[in-house]
């Protein structure tokens, strides 16, 4: 019942979101920690794991969750769910796109869907931000100043066009040394 479970809820995941996997993250958030699947520190951790290794953002969040819950057999219960929508849909569009692209229609869903995706990638921002930041509310202490520090290194230098594996090991190289400075 829990690979069902899995896929139905990764497959709903999957289908109902568009702009890719940080479009994803509010709706990956709300059923994760909704079904008890993982911890919210569980996920922010996941998260910034996914964003440092190989591969799509949501496949690697879908494979961790299934993972963790139930081994190798759930993360292939929750890998196919969150990818077969994106394939079925794909395959779709592929065999009548010339139709679809000139469709005033499709120009229409697809005009308002991009500020949609801004939406969810700016609330997955907030959401995240919120976690790194003040995972104990408005408290204030070390860890805000130091993940607050991390994160405008990373703006300024994404900003000046540092490639991002750059920027992904200097933030990993700056949270390893203020962990030795500071015993976080």
């Amino acid at each position: 019942m829990i690979y069902f479970k899995l896929f139905w809820t990764f497959f709903k995941i999957g289908a109902f979101t568009f702009g890719g996997g940080y479009a994803m993250l509010p709706l990956i958030q709300g059923e994760v920690l909704k079904n008890g699947w993982i911890s919210a520190d569980e996920l922010l951790n996941f998260i910034a794991v996914s964003e440092s290794t190989p591969g799509p953002f949501a496949i690697n969040i879908a494979t961790y969750v299934g993972t963790t819950l139930n081994g190798f057999w759930g993360a292939i219960s929750s890998t196919l769910g969150v990818i077969l929508p994106s394939f079925l849909i794909i395959l779709f569009i592929a065999r009548f796109f010339e139709k679809f692209s000139e469709n005033s229609i499709v120009k229409g869903v697809m005009s308002g869907l991009k500020p949609a995706v801004i939406g969810l990638i700016l609330s997955a921002v907030l959401s995240v931000g919120k976690t790194v930041l003040l995972p104990e509310g408005l408290l204030i202490n070390k860890n805000f100043y130091l993940s607050l520090g991390i994160f405008v290194i990373s703006a300024v230098l994404i900003f000046k066009k540092l490639h991002p594996i750059y920027v992904i090991l200097i933030s990993a190289l700056l949270g390893i040394l203020s962990g030795l400075i500071f015993a976080i």
